[in-house]
């Protein structure tokens, strides 16, 4: 507790807009060479304010993209702090050093972390300030602050006297910080648990929220850029005089992405754009084809890889086995395809610069900018707005939405929204990489496995990322390419795991529940084959294999009870399950499926059970597994990136569909009670359900699905 300090107290607060009074809360400023910078114009470090009107803002340092932060994060500061919830306001957090995630040490949003990051520093941040109101009302009233308490926002004394934080809050603000203050047992919780609804859906019902493409300012160019057709490309050469007898059209000139075209508006832009011709140095890139990797892949898969996991000795038990199988299994490269295209507003100024983005890596495009811009970090002003969908793809570890806002800012010298279109983003990049696995099981005579072996063929996408330090071991071994298959739970007495990284010219990142994405599917659809040769049913099978894993073996029962495993269904359909452990998370999923005489599959019923520790809200819970099941059914059904001569075959959502309403099917989410910390919700709803689905169209056809998207014509053969 040592470390919050009253920031209201603070010199450079008196340069803030935000010093209008009151209390506010922070921590001691992480980094000693940014007391130096304190005299400067730099915001407040702080992360509670409770105003003279009552109201009680919390500055959330994630980014709200959907999954509720801006809702959960508040939840956590209001329950210690005994706040009145219709007084609680939020806003989003400036780019500052306090601001850091607490794991990673930038200010980022990403890793389903945002509310197990924040848990116990928003509850002791609003104990303070709890503690603090008490103190400031007993010295009103002076008594004793052992006989007042906190309640809906007021002090209450045993006499019945009261004061609302409001009136308190400058004389709070006055007041020590407690060093040692308790916090409440979840026994004690009214807020924190509950189901609360989301403090940013009335903005974006009714029209108020700022997304990046709502945000506008006077004198506003729009820009869109002419990028390679092939990754790796360059200009070679431009004829922009058609381009610039565009009406609107103001400029057009090169920047390192391609070639910019800066109009009065966006369909100038893209008008004067089209008018572009273009000569194109492909580079080696034009030879690139999915055809070409897969080959690649498969020869690599039959040799040794580096070795992430070994126990026992997988290949004496494999030889021993009374029984093998083998499976290979593929899937696609896959683009983020978030609703709002990529954009950044940037407005230059002499001093520094300020930029409108909806991101999740504040820190990053805020450096990359004030790089290109040539200022000092901190005179570059980040706004976050509303992300319309992130996946992953707005913390872009080359910040090249932001970079490009940054370079056309400095050519035109005036405030300029780059755009990016559907068919820019599809095209573009960063995409989910293609994987290609190979495994062999052997089984007793029992039918109990004795062995596993999985190869896993697929590019890292930490190798030249900010985080390839921490996350690329000695070996080589990308952490995330075999997370969820080098942590297979089930007790298989000799396993081995390894790993093959090629490279290409593909820019791959992070796609919405990284490495499990993939590795759910191959490990949930292969333990499904290895029950099938033992003659065992899926449930039972795995239960047996899980029996020292209670959190797995928790949701796996909690689903197949909530499913009716077992129970008759109507004739045509059947049901699969899986269940899968990723970001501190469990979850299961039972899917009820049908296929038409067409081989069309149709996901009539999903039930998900999930434990994720010590929860916050239980709404929030629901809505992301029912979102993560539509973007994993949305990958498993329909999602596909391929390439012939170094381009991208797909370019906007007639060819690269997402799930439809009417393909949507019922879902039903149960929350496991526990008592273990928080963990992560945005992402660990999607590894399951893609073989859960493949699992129930076995059930119902006898054919195995190792190869996604699920494609009707095989079905059909």
């Amino acid at each position: 507790m040592s470390d919050i300090i009253n920031i209201s107290r603070r010199d450079f607060l008196k340069i803030s807009a935000l010093a209008g009074g009151g209390l506010i809360l922070g921590f001691h400023l992480p980094f000693g060479a940014y007391e130096a910078e304190a005299a400067g114009q730099v915001p407040p470090n702080a992360f509670i304010r409770i105003a003279p009107d009552d109201t009680v803002t919390v500055i959330v340092n994630h980014s709200e993209m959907g999954e509720g932060t801006y809702t959960s994060l508040p939840m956590l500061a209001a329950e210690e702090l005994e706040a009145d919830w219709t007084k609680i306001r939020v806003a989003p957090a400036p780019v500052d050093p306090v601001y850091n995630h607490t794991a990673t040490g930038i200010q980022m949003t990403g890793g389903s972390s945002s509310v197990w990051s924040e848990y116990d520093r928003l509850r002791e941040l609003g104990a303070a300030a709890r503690e603090m109101l008490i103190a400031a009302a007993a010295a009103e009233w002076r008594v004793d602050a052992k006989s007042c308490r906190a309640r809906n926002g007021k002090v209450v004394h045993t006499s019945g006297r009261e004061l609302s934080y409001g009136k308190l809050a400058d004389k709070a603000a006055a007041m020590p910080v407690p060093k040692d203050i308790r916090l409440k047992d979840p026994s004690e919780f009214r807020i924190i648990g509950k189901p609360t609804l989301r403090l940013d859906s009335p903005d974006k019902v009714n029209g108020k929220a700022e997304f990046g493409l709502d945000k506008r300012v006077s004198g506003m160019l729009t820009a869109l850029i002419a990028r390679p057709p092939v990754f790796g490309g360059k200009v070679a050469g431009v004829d922009s005089r058609k381009a610039m007898k565009v009406p609107g059209v103001r400029k057009v000139f090169r920047v390192p992405s391609g070639v910019a075209v800066a109009a009065d508006g966006f369909r100038a832009a893209q008008n004067g754009r089209d008018a572009l011709k273009i000569t194109w140095d492909e580079g080696p890139g034009a030879g690139l084809s999915t055809e070409s990797m897969l080959e690649q892949y498969v020869a690599l898969a039959g040799t040794p890889g580096t070795v992430a996991r070994r126990d026992g000795d997988p290949e004496q038990a494999i030889l021993k086995a009374a029984r093998k199988i083998s499976a290979e299994y593929e899937v696609p490269y896959l683009a983020h395809a978030t609703m709002e295209t990529l954009n950044c507003l940037a407005i230059p100024r002499a001093d520094g610069c300020d930029i409108w983005v909806g991101t999740q890596f504040q820190t990053l495009d805020r450096n990359a900018v004030a790089a290109v811009m040539g200022h000092r970090p901190e005179k570059v002003k980040l706004h976050t707005m509303f992300l319309g969908g992130g996946f992953g793809r707005r913390a872009n570890p080359h910040t090249d939405f932001a970079l490009e806002a940054a370079h056309v800012a400095r050519v035109v010298k005036k405030p300029v929204k780059v755009v990016w279109t559907r068919e820019d983003d599809i095209k573009g990049g960063y995409y989910r990489p293609m994987w290609y696995d190979r495994l062999t099981a052997g089984l007793d005579g029992e039918g109990r496995p004795v062995a596993w072996l999985h190869t896993i063929v697929g590019q890292s996408i930490m190798r030249g990322s900010p985080f390839e330090e921490r996350m690329i071991d000695k070996n080589g071994i990308d952490r995330t390419s075999v997370e969820g298959a080098k942590e297979i739970a089930y007790a298989i007495p000799n396993i081995r795991v390894d790993l093959h990284s090629p490279v290409n010219a593909v820019p791959v990142q992070w796609w919405r529940s990284v490495g499990h994405s993939h590795t759910a599917f191959v490990v949930e659809s292969f333990i499904d084959e290895m029950a099938h040769a033992a003659g065992r049913d899926p449930f039972e099978f795995r239960r047996g294999l899980l029996a020292g894993q209670p959190r797995h073996l928790g949701v796996l029962e909690l689903v197949a009870e909530k499913a009716g495993w077992g129970k008759p269904l109507e004739k045509g359909r059947a049901r699969g399950i899986a269940v899968h452990e990723s970001f501190k998370s469990f979850v299961a999923q039972v899917a009820e499926v049908s296929v038409d005489r067409d081989g069309a599959v149709r996901v009539h019923r999903v039930v998900c059970a999930v434990d994720c520790g010590r929860y916050v809200n239980p709404l929030t819970i629901e809505a992301q597994m029912e979102s993560g099941i539509v973007f994993g059914l949305s990958a498993a059904l329909h999602g596909e990136i391929t390439f012939a001569k170094g381009r991208v075959r797909q370019s906007s959502f007639n060819d690269y569909p997402v799930l439809r309403i009417n393909e949507m099917p019922e879902v039903e989410v149960h929350i496991a009670r526990s008592t273990e910390k928080p963990g992560g919700i945005g992402e660990p709803g999607v590894p399951p359900i893609a073989p859960a689905v493949c699992n129930a169209i076995f059930a119902l056809t006898g054919k195995r699905i190792r190869k996604l998207p699920i494609r009707a014509e095989e079905l059909n053969a």
